[in-house]
């Protein structure tokens, strides 16, 4: 199985969710989009534990079993598909969220998240983490 997690499976991982760990334990590949690293970056500034939350993504990133997704031209015209289906829907989410299931869509990854508003995204495997 190939996953790509979300921001707020990523987060829940490193928190020890417990199924978020088993999953990402049994992909045979684990995928984190350049616009979730962003977000995570963009958290860690945030926070007080900025370069401790940095050496950790890398740390994860380091792994051989991660790969980091680019935002590609292909997944620009899968954004731009996506994100005009959802608003002829009526049913549009968050910008970045849609980078993420085009990202997914383009890599064929089962996208893991809390985020339900995804079920809206015709076409698109995931996997709702409670």
């Amino acid at each position: 199985m190939r996953l790509l997690l979300d921001t707020g499976a990523y987060s829940a991982l490193k928190r020890g969710h417990a199924a978020a760990a088993d999953l990402v334990r049994r992909s045979d590949e684990v995928l984190l989009s350049t616009v979730v690293a962003g977000e995570l970056l963009y958290g860690f500034r945030a926070g007080s534990r900025f370069e401790r939350n940095r050496q950790d993504l890398e740390a994860f990133i380091a792994n051989p079993f991660v790969k980091v997704v680019p935002v590609t031209m292909a997944t620009a015209d899968r954004f731009s598909r996506i994100a005009a289906a959802l608003r002829k829907q009526g049913t549009p989410i968050p910008a970045n969220d849609i980078w993420v299931a085009a990202q997914a869509m383009e890599t064929g990854a089962e996208l893991l998240s809390f985020d339900r508003h995804y079920e809206s995204v015709a076409g698109l495997a995931w996997r709702r983490l409670e």
